[in-house]
């Protein structure tokens, strides 16, 4: 670190706001001044040191700053998830004219008048060609003055672009952790990662609400019987003890439970718990079954277009790679299952002795590392199975071929057509599993104490979990703390928020966390496997027959 002062030196433009910050500052007893500049003028020399230590400006913040700004100024020009869609890979299937299919149904004979007219009026009934024209749809490469016709595109572009942003918000600041490793200081990009969830779930309620708004209904009985499902499979799964499911669910509500007891009774208040076992299970278990209802159709869409993917390549590398990108889910489902995985990879049976090959911290690592590079994977497969749903235009032409009777132009162009309108709402099914799961992993590290490096046992950096005994120890610290803040005055709505955040960081601990994310990422990977798995029994088997 370099021991001279640096100076913070700003524009023209923002003398007037820095000069209101230095009046701000100068009532609390310090100074700053304002130099002259060579051209005469004022910009002011503040140090880094100073403002941060008074809180002013910190490096998660400027991060925030930056990145709002980015979101609203380059990525509408430089947008990830326009070029998903328009970097040349996805060709997208175009409608015939009704030019090209009278030409190739031939001239049609001409209704009679007297069919044609009716109370006076001449009704022209629509040009209509037979099933098995000989019709070859042309292919066009998606461009981004045609995604402008497609329906979610905004959703789409929004959800993708700033999951980029907290992406890369939640790298920086755990860079910026494991260099400074600041104490006492918010993290930043748990809120990025829960506005992100927050935008997945209200994606994902926007397309299940579509569903119910259709009139025959088929879809709307299939959300509400997978949601019944979930909340019965849920209420199973909560009772099944950690011997096999080791979520940490039982030890994180307990020590919720102790911690939120003792400090209520801390603060004059008379209280058994915040929350009793059942209701808590019962509440898990509700949301479980919202989570099920909602990635129901991704995963009858993801099963789809596996089956259509794994027809449109050739190659055994890519097919490989379309497999392990469909069981994704089902291994991130045994990583938890402790009798499977946990149990045979930390003590395998070698010989008559069992050898630790690593601690649960090493484990615990390499689960996260592994739904990661999963999720990876899942992305780079994308590109494979959007460009098998647009086949579905061309199969679906190829389908009718083999009917007999006539179609009308009209409804033959819509059947074409609808499938590239529709194509960002299939890729909202595709990419809103794979936020949630990626999200609620980077989650379950930062709130759960996790770390991302492999450590010996002996090497492993200070987990701080709360138990009852420091809830006892920190809360009379508190008091006195509070107190003193009534006498100061100017700072007593900041000294306050920082004894209520000291306080909710005793009851919230990083063990509830680890067991509510642990088991969100592991209900997430089951659901979509589940509702896969499902799909491609009825597309392969009840759809064949």
């Amino acid at each position: 670190m370099c021991s001279s002062p640096l100076d913070f030196r700003l524009g023209v433009l923002s003398v007037a706001g820095v000069e209101s910050v230095l009046a701000a500052l100068h009532q609390h007893g310090t100074h700053y001044g304002l130099e002259v500049g060579p051209t005469g003028n004022r910009r002011p020399a503040v140090q880094v040191s100073s403002l941060l230590e008074w809180g002013v400006i910190g490096v998660q913040l400027v991060v925030t700053m930056v990145m709002a700004s980015v979101i609203q100024k380059i990525i509408p020009h430089y947008s990830f998830a326009r070029w998903l869609l328009c970097s040349g890979s996805l060709r997208w299937y175009q409608h015939p004219t009704e030019d090209e299919l009278r030409s190739l149904a031939g001239k049609q004979k001409g209704q009679k008048r007297k069919d044609r007219k009716y109370n006076g009026h001449i009704e022209s009934k629509p040009l209509t060609v037979p099933k098995d024209i000989d019709l070859q749809l042309e292919t066009k490469c998606i461009t981004e003055v045609d995604t402008l016709a497609l329906h979610y595109f905004p959703e789409f572009q929004w959800l993708v672009d700033f999951t980029v942003a907290a992406t890369v918000v939640y790298l920086i600041t755990e860079l910026y952790y494991s260099v400074a490793n600041p104490s006492g200081e918010m993290n930043i990009s748990v809120v990025w990662c829960l506005l992100v969830l927050a935008f997945v779930i209200k994606t994902l309620f926007s397309l299940t609400a579509h569903y119910f708004k259709l009139e025959e209904g088929g879809e709307r009985s299939l959300c509400i019987t997978f949601a019944f499902f979930f909340f019965v499979k849920a209420m199973a799964i909560l009772i099944v003890t950690e011997n096999y499911l080791e979520f940490g669910l039982e030890s994180g509500f307990a020590n919720f439970s102790d911690s939120a007891q003792q400090f209520l009774e801390h603060q004059g208040m008379e209280s058994q718990g915040p929350i009793s076992k059942l209701t808590f299970k019962l509440i898990l278990a509700l949301l479980c079954s919202l989570i099920g209802a909602f990635l129901t159709f991704p995963g009858l869409r993801l099963a789809q277009m596996h089956l259509d993917a794994l027809t449109l390549t050739t190659a055994k590398f890519t097919q490989t790679l379309l497999h392990i990108n469909f069981l994704s889910p089902l291994i991130m489902v045994l990583l938890w299952v402790k009798p499977i995985t946990k149990d045979y990879i930390m003590n395998p049976t070698l010989g008559k002795e069992s050898v630790p090959l690593m601690t649960e911290q090493t484990y615990d690592t390499l689960r996260l590392w592994a739904i990661i590079l999963m999720c990876m994977l899942r992305l780079a497969m994308m590109r494979h199975h959007l460009q098998a749903y647009l086949n579905l235009a061309q199969k679906g032409v190829d389908q009718m071929k083999k009917e007999a009777g006539r179609i009308s132009t009209v409804d033959l162009q819509k059947m074409v057509a609808r499938v590239f309108y529709y194509l960002c709402v299939i890729a909202l099914q595709y990419v809103a599993p794979l936020v949630m799961l990626l999200h609620t992993s980077l989650l379950l590290k930062t709130l759960g104490g996790h770390s991302w490096w492999v450590y010996p046992e002996e090497d492993l950096p200070c987990t701080y979990e709360m138990n009852s005994d420091s809830v006892m120890e920190a809360a009379p610290a508190a008091a006195p703390t509070l107190a003193s803040v009534v006498e100061t005055g100017p700072r007593a709505s900041v000294a306050q928020l920082s004894v209520a955040l000291g306080g909710l960081k005793t009851v919230f601990t990083p063990l509830l966390f680890r067991g509510l994310f642990s088991f969100f990422t592991w209900w997430i990977a089951a659901c979509l496997f589940s509702t896969s798995l499902f799909g491609l029994f009825y597309h392969q088997y009840l759809m064949a027959a």
